[in-house]
């Protein structure tokens, strides 16, 4: 569900938000002004590498850490100085932090009785909230006899129960196998759908930002470098960082560009948009074609990637089906062709982080 966050209140609002840790003769800016709004039941992720400022982000509209500057704001109300009990917000965690001494039913109720909630009311709630994540006839289970995906599922019905404006959660699935991740990314969504509240998603993956998300903000250096949908921030990258963190890219420094292009600005080329190309192979008026030689060849199953070596030194990837590589192998002339409008201009952008 993609909420125009014009069309609303914001959910969520971060305005010039800074933050540093350290002393003032060695200070370090893990977050350094960040502006962020995030509309009413949206599925927003926060994307970037260890150290980029993710999850100093998560924990300031948390309330786990507060601004050296800059105002939080929650469906309109400053709670940059609130403390987290106070703030309508819940918050789930990579390693779960369930209770290992009591049942599943008495977790996610857990938060029920501390708000003094009915104790026939609250095993209702609880009941209903297992039966949304797909976990009905566990609440008598200890944590420690579910599965890895169950478990994350327990702590998705604790934070949810209090039914809170936002849920954060920070890196949720790290823990998980590749195939348990994916079956829960999937229960995820559905789950999301299903409750309408707004969840913010840390994560450094960014099949996960991608496949999850409504809109991904993309960090670096404790800086947002692009904030867009999944389809925007993959095909249209708008910094160098954004278009090599996202997916793999060609990337263009000015001169090449000028080259092979005719325009002096970096530009990004995905590997899936080139081909190749015998020498007697026909080419489209758009398109763009260089020569190059070979220099590795990888097999992934679902296609070849192959890495081919320029004139001018610089080297370009093509994702070629497996189908499609022909007698081409290390060594090989080749060309390589793309559409011209699969090349876009990008902002030369830092790759390294800072804090996370």
């Amino acid at each position: 569900m993609v909420i125009d966050p014009q069309l609303q209140r914001p959910a969520i609002e971060l305005v010039a938000v800074r933050k540093t840790f350290g002393t003032a003769h060695h200070e370090v800016s893990a977050v350094d002004g960040v502006d962020l709004s995030i509309g009413q039941g949206e599925f927003f992720s926060l994307l970037g590498p260890s150290g980029s400022g993710k999850t100093t982000v998560l924990r300031m509209i948390a309330g786990f850490e507060t601004p050296t500057s800059g105002t939080v704001l929650l469906d309109g109300r400053d709670v940059t100085a609130v403390p987290p009990y106070d703030r309508d917000v819940n918050t789930v965690f990579q390693d779960y932090a369930l209770f290992p001494h009591m049942t599943v039913a008495e977790n996610v109720e857990y938060g029920l009785k501390v708000k003094r909630v009915a104790k026939a009311e609250r095993r209702a709630q609880a009941s209903s909230m297992l039966e949304t994540v797909r976990l009905s006839g566990f609440g008598d289970r200890k944590p420690s006899q579910l599965s890895g995906g169950q478990r994350q599922r327990v702590a998705l019905a604790r934070a949810l129960v209090n039914r809170p404006k936002v849920l954060l959660l920070d890196e949720p699935l790290g823990a998980l196998d590749l195939k348990l991740r994916e079956e829960m990314q999937v229960e995820l969504r559905a789950i999301q759908r299903e409750v309408g509240i707004t969840f913010v998603f840390v994560t450094h993956d960014q099949g996960e930002a991608l496949s999850l998300s409504s809109r991904v903000a993309v960090f670096n250096r404790g800086r947002i470098e692009q904030v867009g949908s999944p389809l925007e921030i993959y095909e249209r990258p708008a910094t160098s960082f954004v278009a090599s963190f996202v997916g793999s890219s060609n990337v263009l420094g000015a001169e090449e560009s000028k080259r092979i292009l005719g325009v002096e600005a970096p530009h990004s080329v995905r590997p899936e948009r080139i081909r190749l190309v015998s020498p007697t192979a026909p080419v489209a008026d758009d398109e763009v074609v260089v020569e190059g030689t070979v220099v590795d060849v990888q097999y992934t199953g679902a296609d070849w990637r192959v890495r081919a070596a320029l004139d001018s030194g610089s080297t370009l990837l093509a994702t070629v089906p497996s189908d499609g590589l022909g007698g081409t192998g290390v060594g090989f002339s080749t060309r390589l062709a793309w559409p011209r409008s699969a090349a876009f201009t990008v902002a030369n952008t830092a790759n390294s982080g800072g804090e996370d």
